[in-house]
């Protein structure tokens, strides 16, 4: 939450942080999701274009190489985005994860119960389904596709519906999508990494270890997490273990707990409006020095009130959401329609998998599952959500899209192999968010949603 807002929410005395900050959270994820369609459309566009020799050649022929020497590393674009680029996206993931941990809708089992079953059977229902298509077939490994939610995406269609997505609605859909992240992120780590070596893994553990002790002394500065967590991703990188993963490990040692308390906070807020407002009315230039003398104040309570987590989580947000994931999207989503080898595509068991995974497995994967869990008292339905909402929700949670593309591409090595992949991801994600927002688009408004 930006510092300009807890200032005026403090001076109309309506501060509320939780509210707050996952309203400030939800309209960035919205709007990124509508400039991450752009930048597909862009990709596949261009893809079909008499210039889509150039698309290909420039992602994964152009090479760009960092350092000198045997110390240079040396990349096509396309993995410096996915590989590098993408461990900042996961490194905002796990702060995201982190801090529902400790505080959000995670923070509690009761309270968690109703996502982590929906995401539960969100994730293992898909892989069973494209199983059963490829089972003993050269796609076999592909199982982890149909697994993943695109957050972005998600939450940018139920942003468009208004009041018929209630705002607990978007908060379940928020938790789902955060423990479908944490199920993405084991299953590449566990599944979707080459041959591992034990020195470099001891290094990451090393360095982590040196992380976790300056959070346990209390630093607070970011710029030794930077450095040293650069140092994480080189050695995760050189492990074998998909670079990406250094970014979630680092952001789990980042210092959750702010500088000063809340009644600290408070007694510095409070002086510093009370100076604010006895100089108001004063256009003089003392008068005038005062107050910005007043507002520095409350701005420098309001960064130690923050802790280096929430700073780095809003910090990152914007970058990841306006440049790192369409960047990604521009690069990862091109892939060519053609005539004759379309339809073959089509048919493909690949395709045919992550369609019916994301499409059919998904929504009745989470739907099955929360429901099981509601009937057998594990968790409770949300105020103002029936299980129509719960279906509308898991029917969009089959927009696979980043982390979908994200994991294809570590699971298929074979250009045509992707390329099936990707079609099967694009037309999944198409009629999942198109069905899901129909559905919930009928439903009736929800008056008490304010959101």
């Amino acid at each position: 939450m930006a510092v300009s807002n807890v200032k005026q929410d403090l001076r109309r005395g309506t501060a509320n942080p939780l509210t707050s900050i996952f309203q400030e959270f939800f309209k960035l994820e919205a709007s990124a999701g509508i400039l991450l369609l752009l930048f597909s459309a862009i990709a596949l566009v261009w893809a079909n274009s008499s210039w889509s020799q150039g698309y290909f050649n420039l992602w994964g022929k152009t090479y760009l190489t960092i350092g000198l020497d045997e110390w240079a590393l040396s990349k096509p674009l396309i993995l410096w985005i996915n590989d590098g680029l993408m461990a900042i996206f996961f490194f905002v993931v796990g702060l995201e994860i982190k801090r529902e941990v400790l505080a959000g809708e995670l923070s509690s089992l009761r309270k968690a119960a109703l996502p982590i079953a929906g995401a539960i059977g969100g994730m293992v229902v898909p892989a069973l389904i494209y199983v059963a298509f490829n089972a003993g077939g050269p796609g076999a490994g592909g199982w982890g596709v149909p697994m993943a939610t695109d957050i972005a995406f998600t939450l940018g269609a139920l942003a468009l519906l208004g009041s018929r997505a209630p705002l607990p609605l978007k908060i379940f859909v928020t938790a789902l999508a955060i423990v479908d992240d944490i199920g993405a992120v084991l299953v590449i780590a566990f599944f979707y990494s080459a041959d591992l070596a034990a020195s470099w893994l001891l290094v990451a553990a090393g360095i982590l270890l040196l992380l976790a002790l300056l959070n346990r002394l209390g630093i607070k500065n970011s710029m030794p997490y930077a450095v040293l967590g650069f140092g994480v991703w080189l050695a995760v990188l050189y492990s074998g273990v998909h670079a990406t993963i250094a970014g979630i490990l680092v952001a789990l040692t980042i210092p959750a707990r702010a500088d000063t308390d809340r009644k600290a906070f408070l007694a510095a807020a409070r002086q510093a409006l009370k100076e604010y407002e006895a100089n108001i009315d004063d256009q003089e230039t003392g008068g005038i020095s005062q107050r910005q003398a007043a507002a520095w104040a409350l701005e420098v309570a309001s960064d130690k009130a923050e802790s280096p987590l929430q700073r780095l989580e809003h910090q990152l947000h914007p970058w990841v959401s306006y440049l790192v994931m369409p960047i990604f999207a521009l690069s990862n989503a091109g892939v060519n329609f053609g005539g004759s080898e379309f339809r073959e595509v089509i048919a493909d068991p690949i395709t045919l998998g992550i369609l019916a995974g994301l499409a059919i497995g998904k929504p009745l994967g989470i739907t099955s599952l929360s429901w099981l869990a509601v009937k057998m008292r594990l968790a409770d339905l949300p105020e103002n959500i029936t299980f129509r909402h719960i279906i509308g929700a898991s029917l969009l949670a089959g927009i696979g899209f980043t982390m979908a593309l994200f994991i294809a591409n570590m699971a298929f090595v074979d250009e045509a192999q992707l390329n099936a992949a990707k079609i099967g991801i694009l037309i999944a994600s198409a009629a999942a968010g198109i069905a899901g927002f129909g559905l919930l688009r009928a439903l009736p408004q929800a008056g008490s949603d304010r959101s």
